[in-house]
């Protein structure tokens, strides 16, 4: 490890302990079933669009980071958090595998490019924290470029956030058990075998490097001004309602004046429609009832 990051470790790891301490310290969890999940969300969901409608209102800036390992569950949370929203002010990045031009730029410059303008929430499905992640533990950064962006993240975190960007990151957790499980799973279901990589598969054998890993990046980026939040995954209906309810928490949105529709009349005029048998339909093969 780097001089430059050895000065303040040992008052980073008194904080971290501090951190480990779980939300629920003090709180009784709310247990509810499966019905009442749906019930819940909803009612999270509605709060997110109170949210987004403030946050254009205000010209606010948002970006919220989802990381954790395969299966943690973060695309699911994404989708919750996103399927209620209008698209044109909240966009979910997920980027792929840097191109030859982008691997020649400055490593933070293709997530740059993605920040959010004003009125606009940015939700990260993984982040520039591959380089903190996938890129250290399987080699596909150098050890410099690896401690360069130790050093050099949480300058940009900083400066985001002196910019009037507010910068959220989650880390979902789960163990090595369930995330056996959830691979199995995915590797008999036909509906999300195209979630498995090999990549992904690879990762299993080096579960305790990743573990390493991600315990040296809380250890340099989780900075006051964009702390980490550690997420119980074990169970992603739990997951989902506690991160949301989280985040509604971190942003400090007011309930803006509802806004009142009046229907116009419908038109009336003389027209003839041409049969609708001239028009391809498409065949009704179920009927809902």
């Amino acid at each position: 490890m780097s001089t430059h990051h050895k000065g303040s470790k040992k008052q980073k790891k008194s904080k971290k302990a501090a951190n480990l301490v779980p939300d629920s310290v003090g709180l009784t969890p709310q247990v509810i079933s499966k019905k009442q999940y749906e019930k819940e969300l909803e009612k999270l969901q509605v709060e997110l669009v109170k949210l987004q409608e403030w946050v254009q209102s205000s010209g606010q800036r948002v970006v919220v980071i989802f990381e954790g390992r395969d299966t943690a569950g973060k695309g699911g949370s994404i989708r919750r958090i996103a399927e209620a929203l209008n698209p044109r002010y909240c966009r979910v990045v997920a980027l792929g595998v840097p191109s030859d031009r982008e691997r020649s730029q400055w490593y933070f410059q293709r997530y740059v490019n993605q920040l959010p303008s004003a009125g606009e929430i940015l939700l990260f499905d993984r982040s520039w924290y591959n380089r903190a992640g996938v890129e250290k533990v399987m080699g596909f950064c150098t050890e410099a470029e690896y401690e360069e962006f130790l050093f050099t993240c949480p300058q940009i975190e900083r400066a985001l956030v002196r910019s009037g960007i507010q910068v959220i990151k989650y880390w979902l957790s789960i163990s090595d058990e369930e995330q056996e499980r959830r691979f199995r799973a995915r590797m008999t279901d036909p509906v999300k075998q195209w979630k498995l990589s090999p990549m992904d598969l690879e990762a299993r054998a080096h579960w305790v490097d990743y573990a390493e890993a991600k315990d040296e990046m809380l250890l340099h980026t989780d900075i006051a001004e964009a702390p980490w939040f550690v997420v119980d995954a074990e169970d992603k209906k739990t997951a989902r309602l506690n991160l949301i309810s989280h985040l509604l928490s971190q942003i400090p949105y007011e309930d803006l004046p509802t806004q009142e529709f009046v229907l116009s009349d419908r038109q009336k005029r003389a027209y003839q429609r041409p049969p609708i048998e001239d028009q391809n339909w498409v065949p009704k093969r179920f009927i809902v009832s």
